[in-house]
Protein backbone atom coordinates (compact mmCIF):
# COMPACT_ATOMS: atom_id res chain seq x y z
CA UNK A 1 0.00 0.00 0.00
CA UNK A 2 1.49 3.32 -1.14
CA UNK A 3 0.11 6.67 0.02
CA UNK A 4 0.61 10.02 -1.67
CA UNK A 5 0.30 13.26 0.25
CA UNK A 6 -1.49 16.40 -0.88
CA UNK A 7 -2.58 18.88 1.81
CA UNK A 8 -4.98 20.65 -0.57
CA UNK A 9 -7.10 17.52 -0.95
CA UNK A 10 -10.71 17.92 0.31
CA UNK A 11 -13.82 15.76 0.29
CA UNK A 12 -15.10 17.87 -2.63
CA UNK A 13 -11.97 17.44 -4.76
CA UNK A 14 -12.58 15.94 -8.19
CA UNK A 15 -9.07 16.20 -9.62
CA UNK A 16 -5.72 16.62 -7.87
CA UNK A 17 -2.35 17.54 -9.37
CA UNK A 18 0.76 16.29 -7.59
CA UNK A 19 3.87 18.42 -7.22
CA UNK A 20 7.10 17.61 -9.06
CA UNK A 21 8.57 15.60 -6.19
CA UNK A 22 5.54 13.34 -5.79
CA UNK A 23 5.08 13.06 -9.57
CA UNK A 24 8.69 12.00 -10.09
CA UNK A 25 8.41 9.42 -7.32
CA UNK A 26 5.17 8.05 -8.76
CA UNK A 27 6.40 7.69 -12.33
CA UNK A 28 10.14 7.02 -12.03
CA UNK A 29 10.30 5.01 -8.78
CA UNK A 30 6.91 3.29 -8.58
CA UNK A 31 6.45 2.99 -12.36
CA UNK A 32 2.85 4.16 -12.20
CA UNK A 33 1.12 4.88 -15.49
CA UNK A 34 -2.13 6.33 -16.79
CA UNK A 35 -5.11 4.26 -15.63
CA UNK A 36 -3.49 3.00 -12.43
CA UNK A 37 -5.32 3.31 -9.11
CA UNK A 38 -3.63 5.44 -6.44
CA UNK A 39 -4.33 6.40 -2.83
CA UNK A 40 -4.01 9.93 -1.51
CA UNK A 41 -4.14 11.50 1.95
CA UNK A 42 -4.33 15.12 3.08
CA UNK A 43 -2.87 14.68 6.56
CA UNK A 44 -6.20 15.54 8.14
CA UNK A 45 -7.83 12.11 8.10
CA UNK A 46 -8.98 11.99 4.48
CA UNK A 47 -8.17 8.93 2.36
CA UNK A 48 -9.05 9.17 -1.31
CA UNK A 49 -8.96 6.54 -4.03
CA UNK A 50 -8.30 7.87 -7.51
CA UNK A 51 -7.21 7.03 -11.01
CA UNK A 52 -4.11 8.44 -12.65
CA UNK A 53 -5.31 10.38 -15.72
CA UNK A 54 -2.00 12.00 -16.65
CA UNK A 55 1.44 10.63 -15.77
CA UNK A 56 4.79 12.37 -16.23
CA UNK A 57 7.73 13.07 -13.94
CA UNK A 58 6.76 16.74 -13.79
CA UNK A 59 2.99 16.49 -13.70
CA UNK A 60 0.63 13.80 -12.45
CA UNK A 61 -3.13 14.36 -12.42
CA UNK A 62 -5.50 12.12 -10.49
CA UNK A 63 -9.27 11.81 -10.76
CA UNK A 64 -10.84 11.26 -7.33
CA UNK A 65 -13.37 8.42 -7.30
CA UNK A 66 -13.90 7.65 -3.59
CA UNK A 67 -13.44 9.49 -0.31
CA UNK A 68 -13.11 8.02 3.19
CA UNK A 69 -12.71 9.66 6.60
CA UNK A 70 -10.27 7.83 8.89
CA UNK A 71 -10.65 8.08 12.65
CA UNK A 72 -7.92 9.53 14.83
CA UNK A 73 -6.34 7.92 17.89
CA UNK A 74 -8.36 8.50 21.10
CA UNK A 75 -5.96 10.98 22.67
CA UNK A 76 -4.05 14.16 21.85
CA UNK A 77 -0.32 14.44 22.51
CA UNK A 78 1.59 17.71 22.30
CA UNK A 79 5.27 17.17 23.00
CA UNK A 80 7.64 20.09 23.57
CA UNK A 81 11.26 19.05 23.06
CA UNK A 82 14.59 20.85 22.99
CA UNK A 83 16.33 20.39 19.60
CA UNK A 84 19.39 18.18 19.87
CA UNK A 85 22.90 19.42 19.06
CA UNK A 86 23.08 16.75 16.36
CA UNK A 87 20.30 17.58 13.88
CA UNK A 88 20.06 13.93 12.78
CA UNK A 89 18.83 12.93 16.23
CA UNK A 90 15.96 15.41 16.13
CA UNK A 91 15.00 14.18 12.67
CA UNK A 92 15.08 10.59 13.93
CA UNK A 93 12.77 11.54 16.79
CA UNK A 94 10.29 13.24 14.46
CA UNK A 95 10.24 10.23 12.15
CA UNK A 96 9.65 7.69 14.91
CA UNK A 97 7.17 9.83 16.85
CA UNK A 98 5.09 10.22 13.68
CA UNK A 99 5.10 6.47 13.18
CA UNK A 100 3.98 5.86 16.78
CA UNK A 101 1.40 8.64 16.88
CA UNK A 102 1.76 12.27 17.93
CA UNK A 103 -0.38 15.33 17.27
CA UNK A 104 1.76 18.40 17.92
CA UNK A 105 5.48 19.04 18.34
CA UNK A 106 7.02 22.27 19.57
CA UNK A 107 10.81 22.64 19.52
CA UNK A 108 11.67 24.65 22.66
CA UNK A 109 14.65 26.88 23.33
CA UNK A 110 15.92 26.28 26.87
CA UNK A 111 18.72 27.81 28.93
CA UNK A 112 20.98 24.83 28.24
CA UNK A 113 19.99 24.29 24.62
CA UNK A 114 22.96 23.66 22.34
CA UNK A 115 20.99 24.09 19.11
CA UNK A 116 19.23 27.40 18.68
CA UNK A 117 18.20 27.13 15.02
CA UNK A 118 16.18 24.49 13.20
CA UNK A 119 15.43 23.90 9.51
CA UNK A 120 11.66 23.94 9.69
CA UNK A 121 11.02 23.04 6.03
CA UNK A 122 13.36 20.06 6.18
CA UNK A 123 11.68 18.81 9.35
CA UNK A 124 8.28 19.14 7.66
CA UNK A 125 9.53 16.87 4.89
CA UNK A 126 10.69 14.33 7.47
CA UNK A 127 7.18 14.30 8.95
CA UNK A 128 5.58 13.90 5.53
CA UNK A 129 7.80 10.96 4.63
CA UNK A 130 7.15 9.24 7.96
CA UNK A 131 3.41 9.86 7.61
CA UNK A 132 3.25 8.06 4.28
CA UNK A 133 5.62 5.26 5.30
CA UNK A 134 3.64 4.44 8.45
CA UNK A 135 0.25 4.51 6.66
CA UNK A 136 -0.93 7.19 9.04
CA UNK A 137 -3.64 9.66 8.06
CA UNK A 138 -2.94 12.63 10.34
CA UNK A 139 0.07 14.88 9.90
CA UNK A 140 1.56 16.13 13.19
CA UNK A 141 1.64 19.91 13.57
CA UNK A 142 5.21 21.18 13.81
CA UNK A 143 5.24 24.54 15.57
CA UNK A 144 8.05 27.10 15.21
CA UNK A 145 10.98 27.10 17.61
CA UNK A 146 9.64 28.70 20.80
CA UNK A 147 11.27 29.88 23.99
CA UNK A 148 10.61 27.63 26.96
CA UNK A 149 9.13 30.47 28.98
CA UNK A 150 6.69 31.35 26.21
CA UNK A 151 5.62 27.75 25.81
CA UNK A 152 4.93 27.30 29.52
CA UNK A 153 3.01 30.59 29.65
CA UNK A 154 0.79 29.52 26.75
CA UNK A 155 0.30 25.87 27.74
CA UNK A 156 -1.08 25.31 31.19
CA UNK A 157 -3.67 22.76 32.18
CA UNK A 158 -4.71 19.64 33.96
CA UNK A 159 -2.70 17.03 32.07
CA UNK A 160 0.64 18.77 31.65
CA UNK A 161 3.90 16.99 32.51
CA UNK A 162 7.59 17.78 32.69
CA UNK A 163 10.20 15.01 32.52
CA UNK A 164 13.44 16.04 34.21
CA UNK A 165 16.40 14.43 36.00
CA UNK A 166 16.50 16.45 39.21
CA UNK A 167 15.93 14.75 42.56
CA UNK A 168 12.31 15.72 43.05
CA UNK A 169 9.31 13.72 44.10
CA UNK A 170 8.08 12.21 40.87
CA UNK A 171 5.71 9.55 39.65
CA UNK A 172 6.20 7.55 36.48
CA UNK A 173 4.63 8.97 33.35
CA UNK A 174 2.65 5.77 32.85
CA UNK A 175 1.08 6.09 36.31
CA UNK A 176 0.29 9.78 35.90
CA UNK A 177 -1.21 9.60 32.42
CA UNK A 178 -4.97 9.70 31.89
CA UNK A 179 -6.61 7.85 29.00
CA UNK A 180 -8.31 9.59 26.12
CA UNK A 181 -7.25 13.10 27.14
CA UNK A 182 -5.23 16.02 25.81
CA UNK A 183 -1.68 15.67 27.13
CA UNK A 184 1.32 18.02 27.06
CA UNK A 185 4.82 16.73 27.89
CA UNK A 186 8.05 18.75 28.09
CA UNK A 187 11.42 17.15 27.33
CA UNK A 188 14.57 19.17 28.02
CA UNK A 189 18.00 19.43 26.37
CA UNK A 190 20.97 17.10 26.96
CA UNK A 191 21.95 19.09 30.05
CA UNK A 192 18.39 18.87 31.41
CA UNK A 193 16.15 21.71 32.46
CA UNK A 194 17.61 24.22 34.91
CA UNK A 195 16.16 24.42 38.46
CA UNK A 196 14.51 27.71 37.51
CA UNK A 197 12.88 26.14 34.45
CA UNK A 198 11.58 23.26 36.53
CA UNK A 199 10.21 25.68 39.11
CA UNK A 200 8.47 27.68 36.37
CA UNK A 201 6.72 24.54 35.13
CA UNK A 202 5.67 23.50 38.62
CA UNK A 203 4.22 26.96 39.20
CA UNK A 204 2.16 26.42 36.03
CA UNK A 205 0.77 23.16 37.48
CA UNK A 206 2.97 20.83 35.45
CA UNK A 207 3.38 17.41 37.04
CA UNK A 208 7.00 16.16 37.34
CA UNK A 209 7.37 12.65 35.93
CA UNK A 210 10.01 9.99 35.48
CA UNK A 211 10.58 8.09 32.23
CA UNK A 212 12.52 5.29 33.90
CA UNK A 213 15.54 4.53 36.05
CA UNK A 214 18.22 5.35 33.48
CA UNK A 215 19.28 8.70 32.05
CA UNK A 216 18.02 9.07 28.50
CA UNK A 217 19.18 11.19 25.60
CA UNK A 218 16.72 13.90 24.61
CA UNK A 219 15.46 12.13 21.50
CA UNK A 220 15.18 8.81 23.36
CA UNK A 221 13.18 10.47 26.13
CA UNK A 222 10.87 11.91 23.49
CA UNK A 223 10.25 8.48 21.98
CA UNK A 224 9.69 6.86 25.39
CA UNK A 225 7.14 9.56 26.26
CA UNK A 226 5.37 9.24 22.90
CA UNK A 227 5.23 5.45 23.10
CA UNK A 228 4.06 5.48 26.72
CA UNK A 229 1.10 7.69 25.81
CA UNK A 230 0.23 5.46 22.85
CA UNK A 231 0.37 2.27 24.94
CA UNK A 232 -1.67 3.83 27.71
CA UNK A 233 -4.45 4.47 25.20
CA UNK A 234 -4.57 1.06 23.56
Amino acid sequence: MQLFYNPSLTEDSQYITLDKVESKHMVRVLRKKTGDTVLLINGKGLLCTGVLTSASEKHCEIRIDRVEHKSKHPYSLHLAIAPTKNADRLEWFLEKATEIGIDEITPILCDRSERKVIKHNRLERILESALKQSLNYYMPVLHPLTSYETFIANHQGKHHFIAHCEEHKKTTLNQALPKGEQVVICIGPEGDFTPNEIALALQASYIPVSLGTTRLRTETAGIVATHTVALKNE
